[in-house]
């Protein structure tokens, strides 16, 4: 309102001095009120705010979900990458062993062993259980063995769920030296990795971005054909990377995997239900039967 004063006392100060003569009250109004009109007709009418404002909207409802899309991809490329630092470690392990692989004897209820990571994952408040495994020296970065995309929490043990975040999300598949002796089903195993054949390295199965309600121990089991049931899952994988979960594999590569159905299992073990059999008949094809 001050500037439209003012431009319009500058117009008549002018008026003046070309003139050399006095304005009426009535006459510096009406030069005023013209002034005004000329200068509105550069500004918005209602109807345009509103038009402007609902092309933002419309806007920002498309751009949303991609940015959501985004930073799914971010988190699921971050996981990945998680994955492939764990399987150097893996990897170097073995090399310095004369092909022998990195230990994997930590079963919930099982006998105790030496293992790449210890401990149930839901438990632990802190990451001891990280740092005293096998693998731990080969890669000193705890915040690898998390996926960025898992907000699952810590439980008491007595089953009270807490607000801080779990230290790990992932488990090595039982194909790779996971059998810690002849009392547990005697489920086969690789113990080296020139043994790794059917499957073979790039399809055997290594780490897993494994289901939060699953996770009882450092291993991701399944059943085997020697076993006998083929009709449960004893472990899920996750489903946080938009229904799916990521994997990797013996000769070091990882990859996403999409599943038919959500993970949400009910009880541990669960039953393979009839619209996920895919699923896990693809999960099965790369871990040793």
């Amino acid at each position: 309102m001050f500037s439209d004063m003012n431009h319009c006392f500058r117009n008549i100060e002018g008026a003046l001095i070309r003139r050399k003569k006095w304005f009426t009250a009535r006459s510096i109004y009406s030069f005023c009120q013209a002034g005004n009109i000329e200068m509105r007709k550069n500004g918005f009418t209602l109807i345009e705010l509103l038009v402007v404002i609902a092309i933002i909207a419309i806007l920002a409802a498309l751009l949303l979900p991609v940015l959501s899309r985004a930073k799914s991809n971010a988190l699921g490329a971050a996981c990945l990458n998680n994955l492939k630092q764990l399987n150097v470690g893996w990897h170097l392990y073995a090399m310095e062993n004369n092909e022998l692989l990195m230990a994997n004897d930590n079963i919930h209820n099982g006998p105790p062993g030496p293992s790449w990571c210890q401990g149930t994952g839901w438990a632990a408040p802190n990451t001891t259980d990280i740092e005293t495994g096998l693998l731990y020296p080969y890669n000193r970065s705890p915040g690898i063995y998390h996926c960025p995309a898992d907000h699952s929490t810590l439980y008491t043990s007595s089953g009270v769920k807490l607000s801080q975040l779990r230290n790990r999300s992932y488990n090595l598949s039982q194909s790779v030296n996971g059998e810690p002796g002849p009392s547990l089903l005697a489920i086969p195993c690789f113990k080296r990795f020139s043994e790794i054949r059917d499957p073979d390295p790039v399809r055997c199965l290594t780490f897993i971005d494994e289901n939060s309600s699953s996770m009882q121990d450092s291993q991701f089991g399944m059943p085997t054909t020697s076993y006998g049931n083929t009709n449960e899952w004893w472990d899920l994988p996750s489903d946080r990377h938009r229904q799916g979960a990521n994997l990797s594999f013996a000769d070091g590569h990882a990859e996403l995997w999409r599943w038919a159905v959500p993970k949400n299992p009910k009880s541990n073990p669960w039953s393979v239900q009839a619209d996920e059999r895919q699923d896990y008949d693809r999960v099965r094809s790369v871990v040793r039967q």
